[in-house]
């Protein structure tokens, strides 16, 4: 039995691209370096899940607790794609996704990869990366007052990454290797009593944060006019929905939704960011002051201020 105590995260800097694109125009100087970020971070998460995949179908430990994506922070804050945790050790997971040849180079710690073309590309070294929260992991721990073995180790996520320089230090594996890695490595001593262990792994998932990224407007320089208004149809992705008494309806093709609103309204915190008044509502959703203080209200955003100086924030923390 597979026991996860923290799944992965939704990405929203995948969500804020994916309305940036939505909603500029098809032109737009900034949509190419949006498209390549988006289709990395697709790549980046289907790595992951080959990764989930390979722990959720074979069996490991007995005694064993999964948590993915999670955020920590002791000297600085840091992110782990997959810890393995158990009462005698932890397995510090670092997924990547990058094809062609791959040389791990030590100094200076860096990553090369030569495509088939025969072009080179250089890439932070993800050896250093996996040990790097290794180290950070450990300072975590240590200041809960528990002392635990850590691994680092990197995941390539597609057996076609070749592997011709490996890293000296730090071990890679395709995730299929994975569960044999685990089920392989030398019985060690439990250093956790059963309630520590317990409490550690509560601590774990009380500590985690949600990264939430800089606004998609600001990360890439984009004027506030250029981002197109209006509530977009689930049905058929166009903007434009009306507000109706029975809900959103859309002009394009006659759906109805009564909860399209919530959507736009945290596609305008994503591209923006800060906090939205009632007529930054109802400029993006086209709707009335009224309807836009209903709409509001009715979300589970945090409220400041009272009355004409009023504002709303959206707390990622919680979605």
């Amino acid at each position: 039995m597979v026991i996860i105590l923290k799944s992965r995260s939704e990405s929203w800097t995948l969500q804020g691209l994916a309305a940036a694109r939505l909603r500029l125009s098809p032109h737009h100087p900034s949509l190419q370096a949006m498209a390549s970020k988006f289709s990395n971070l697709e790549a980046g998460i289907g790595g992951e899940e080959r990764v989930e995949n390979a722990l959720g179908k074979n069996p490991l430990l007995p005694d064993h607790r999964i948590f993915y994506d999670l955020s920590l922070s002791s000297s600085e804050k840091f992110q782990i794609d997959t810890l393995f945790l158990t009462p005698s050790y932890g397995i510090v997971f670092e997924v990547k996704n990058i094809s062609g040849k791959l040389f791990f180079k030590e100094n200076p710690p860096q990553l090369i990869r030569i495509r088939e073309n025969g072009q080179a590309d250089g890439f932070d070294c993800p050896a250093e990366q996996a040990e790097r929260n290794r180290f950070l992991l450990d300072m975590w721990l240590q200041s809960k007052g528990i002392q635990l073995p850590l691994l680092a180790v990197v995941i390539l996520a597609y057996p076609k990454q070749i592997v011709e320089i490996p890293p000296k230090k730090t071990k890679v594996l395709f995730p299929s290797l994975i569960p044999s890695f685990i089920r392989n490595l030398p019985q060690r001593r439990e250093r956790l009593d059963p309630q520590t262990f317990e409490r550690l792994c509560a601590d774990l998932v009380n500590s985690h944060r949600n990264y939430i990224p800089d606004p998609i407007c600001l990360t890439y320089n984009i004027p506030r006019f250029d981002i197109q208004t209006g509530v977009q149809c689930k049905a058929c992705s166009k903007l434009g929905m009306v507000k109706l008494k029975k809900g959103w309806h859309c002009p394009a093709c006659g759906h109805i939704c009564r909860s399209a609103h919530e959507r736009a309204i945290r596609d305008w915190f994503l591209l923006f960011g800060g906090k939205m008044t009632n007529r930054d509502c109802r400029e993006f959703l086209h709707v009335d002051i009224d309807t836009a203080s209903r709409l509001l209200k009715n979300m589970d955003l945090i409220v400041e201020g009272t009355f004409k100086n009023r504002t709303y924030r959206m707390n990622f923390e919680n979605l």
